[in-house]
């Protein structure tokens, strides 16, 4: 399967400026996070990144313009997105427009189904067939693309090993024979891929995919689904990395631009 041309770092880069400490566990210095405004919605993956992300001097669920950031690290402000991107849209516009802000969205890329009984106690456990993708991350980021470029958004998506939990809710799914997903747990975070700009996704496409090329063709050079292949490419024409050139029958083509820096569309609210 085709592997993208993507920087990858170890840990996450470091914020503006002298930040003491390490990113890793929470050193015993540290203690744990403390509990504020916002934690009691927080899932058990989002706190285990934050957790992941934390240095010495950072500060936690701090509230500020009428918003609470997830960590404040000196003048860098970490939000972290285990889903939707739609509902912080509001949140980052008005963040970015006076602060660097960093967003930390985990794809995992093995993930184990672990099934629970009504206490929580695990009853069996296997590993998924389905190998994770780095370009899942287009799922969420369609509702933000035009985004891309801000010069003070940028994005850490931290690839990662999770188990999948299920539970007999009585909620129904009669497809599952009342199994249902009730949460996400970080097993461990892999390596972080950081994205700044549109020339960092437009990375992400296939060096050996032909240009122009339409949905189907970028889907069968990477290896994704028809579903996914559109939303990549929608996300990299709101950027400006890609546009359309004509069409190959129905269907549309398109090629990358001659600077994948050319900036994104307008930002808008």
């Amino acid at each position: 399967m085709p592997k993208a041309r993507v920087k990858i770092v170890a840990r996450p880069p470091p914020a503006p400026g002298p930040v003491p400490g390490g990113i890793g566990p929470i050193p015993s210095g540290i203690g744990p996070i403390p509990s504020g405004i916002g934690t009691l919605r927080e899932t058990g993956l989002h706190a285990a990144l934050k957790r992941w992300y934390a240095q010495p001097g950072d500060e936690f669920e701090i509230a500020l313009d009428g918003y609470v950031i997830d960590i404040r690290r000196a003048g860098l402000l970490i939000e972290i997105q285990t889903r939707s991107f739609s509902s912080m849209r509001r949140k980052l516009l008005a963040l970015a427009e006076r602060y660097p802000v960093r967003v930390v969205h985990p794809v995992p890329e093995r993930k184990w189904i672990v099934r629970l009984d009504k206490k929580g106690r695990e009853l069996v456990r296997r590993r998924s067939p389905k190998p994770g993708r780095i370009e899942a991350l287009f799922k969420e980021l369609v509702a933000i693309p035009d985004l891309v470029g801000h010069p003070n958004l940028t994005f850490d998506v931290a690839i990662t090993h999770e188990d999948e939990l299920w539970q007999q809710t009585g909620r129904r799914a009669w497809r599952r024979k009342g199994w249902c997903v009730v949460g996400r747990r970080l097993v461990e975070v892999v390596r972080v891929v950081p994205f700044a700009d549109a020339k960092d996704f437009a990375a992400l496409l296939p060096p050996e995919l032909a240009h122009p090329f339409t949905a189907r063709d970028l889907a069968g050079a990477a290896g994704l689904t028809l579903n996914l292949a559109y939303k990549m490419i929608y996300c990299l024409r709101r950027m400006r990395a890609i546009a359309a050139t004509g069409k190959s029958g129905r269907a549309i083509t398109y090629a990358r631009r001659e600077t994948a820096t050319a900036g994104p569309l307008p930002f808008v609210s």
